[in-house]
């Protein structure tokens, strides 16, 4: 769940980063309000569309296991994976 939680996070932080790399490429200030100010709402559009196109295309494309789950397990002394039955 962490990680998960952790990768939506990074998606909504890219545009941000990418806009502050412009900026260093463009030689200002990233640190500086006025550089951020105009921009800041567009910014936190784009990252919540990176955010909502991920999660929809997780959840359209993933694999959907069907059946009872049978958990790790010994038979006859071998591991036997877990896996969906």
């Amino acid at each position: 769940m962490t990680r998960a939680i952790i990768q939506e996070l990074l998606l909504f932080l890219l545009p941000f980063a990418a806009f502050a790399l412009y900026l260093i490429i463009r030689r200002r200030n990233p640190m500086a309000w006025s550089s951020w100010s105009d921009q800041s709402v567009w910014l936190v559009i784009a990252g919540l569309a990176f955010v909502i196109v991920s999660l929809l295309s997780a959840g359209l494309f993933a694999d959907h296991q069907t059946g009872a789950f049978v958990p790790t397990h010994m038979e006859n002394g071998r591991v036997v994976p877990g896996r969906f039955k």
